[in-house]
């Protein structure tokens, strides 16, 4: 082992013996900036601490529901009945039969469904948030799991009465069963540990999950309307209902924060497929949402981190591909030498930023290289693709003829697990 350490070694030196520092300067300046921006969120991030009081007040939970396996969908409401909402609001889609009979079939007075010919999601959304008689409303997908405590932490920051929205700490659902939701919660770490605490601290996230979000009912109510009826060069948006949300809040003078204690576990696609249309719809939803602040000037009044953040987030293939253009056509050999330097400078800057993710589970830098060339992925091609056709309307990973979503059916878990999730890690 020592030698190959040492040929590695051998080689990174002669390799850097062998460029001149001029010739990377550019693309060292580049680097020293992005760093600069990630080491800024990830210490403003540090800081950032769940909020801790005896605030609580009526709760509804609405959860639109299309297409959802039974199953899955019946293991979810047994966790947010077990932390005793005021009610439950389902809105399952007409056609859904099976999962309206399951539903029925639920004895607890504390759950009301609601069958409605779905327009999409944000049309369900609409008829729970009306049907809501809590003064904080929380919003849940329908393949969404609650650890134990939840619903207490996530409405103690309302005791401020500025806090418009909550969102919660978010982790991919048995995480082992695919090598897709192991990077997926990797990726979902760094958002949950490196960005959003500092945005949250500011009181201005740019997004609150729909997976599971909290708001005040005087605060979404009377922009409704603007949810369910938002057109984007000329078609209706059809997804992207979290970032919509989020910014009418924060458009209507509300803070958006974080309660890290708040934490929830939700279905992710378990096949590459699925976990491919799933990034486009959330890029496309980016896009749309992020560029529609832009130019509604929503983005210039929020904090510092805010901005930085979405502006970062729209620009990501622009600055990722030069610095990689400029790399692979400008400045790299194609020696050996050259490319192992590349390589270890690959690996090594992605394994620092996932360092909120390795110190919970180490073992996993055997998936560094995988989770790279993810993340190249997803910033080049995926978002590229994403943002000529941002404005093609779909939900890609749930359709009229399937049960629950592509990659996220019960039979893609390993087991059933009991109602009271508390030895998830997180």
């Amino acid at each position: 082992m020592s030698e190959v350490f040492d040929v590695v070694w051998s080689w990174i030196v002669e390799a850097v013996g062998q460029t001149s520092w001029r010739d990377l300067m550019p693309l060292g300046l580049a680097g020293i900036f992005v760093w600069c921006l990630w080491l800024y969120r990830a210490v403003l991030s540090r800081f950032a601490k769940p909020l801790v009081n005896d605030f609580r007040t009526t709760t509804s939970v609405v959860v639109p529901s299309y297409r959802e396996d039974p199953d899955i969908l019946i293991e979810c409401l047994d966790t947010w009945l077990a932390q005793d909402p005021t009610e439950i609001i389902i809105v399952p889609d007409l056609e859904d039969t099976e999962v309206i009979r399951r539903l029925r079939a639920v004895e607890d007075p504390r759950v009301r469904v609601i069958p409605f010919a779905h327009k999409g999601k944000r049309s369900a959304l609409g008829v729970g948030i009306r049907a809501a008689h809590g003064e904080i409303v929380v919003l849940v997908d329908s393949d969404t799991r609650w650890l134990p405590g939840l619903l207490d932490a996530v409405q103690m920051p309302f005791i401020d009465p500025e806090v418009g929205g909550v969102g919660t700490q978010q982790n991919v659902y048995q995480r082992t069963t695919s090598i897709w939701r192991r990077v997926a919660d990797w990726l979902v770490n760094l958002r949950y540990y490196d960005y959003v605490p500092a945005m949250g601290r500011a009181g201005a996230v740019a997004c609150l999950s729909g997976r599971t979000a909290a708001y005040r009912r005087s605060a979404i109510l009377p922009v409704v309307p603007n949810l369910e009826d938002e057109f984007f060069l000329g078609r209706r948006c059809v997804a992207g209902d979290d970032g919509r949300l989020t910014w009418l809040v924060l458009a209507s003078g509300y803070k958006t924060v974080h309660q890290s204690s708040a934490r929830a576990l939700s279905m992710f696609p378990s096949s590459f497929s699925a976990f491919v249309k799933q990034r486009v719809r959330w890029s496309r939803n980016s896009y749309r949402t992020y560029l529609t602040a832009l130019w509604k000037g929503w983005l210039w009044r929020v904090p510092m981190v805010t901005k930085i953040t979405v502006l970062q987030i729209l620009l990501t293939p622009v600055t990722m591909g030069m610095a990689l253009g400029y790399l692979l056509f400008s400045r790299l050999e194609f020696t050996a030498h050259s490319i192992v330097l590349a390589l270890i400078w690959l690996l090594l800057g992605r394994g620092v930023r996932g360092y909120s993710h390795l110190r919970r589970h180490p073992q996993e830098i055997l998936l560094l290289p995988v989770t790279a060339l993810v993340v190249i992925f997803i910033a080049l091609p995926i978002k590229l693709y994403a943002f000529v056709t941002m404005n093609k309307q779909g939900w890609l990973t749930r359709t009229s003829e399937s049960i629950g979503g592509e990659g996220q059916g019960a039979t893609t878990l390993t087991a059933p697990v009991a109602p009271v999730l508390v030895k998830e890690t997180v």
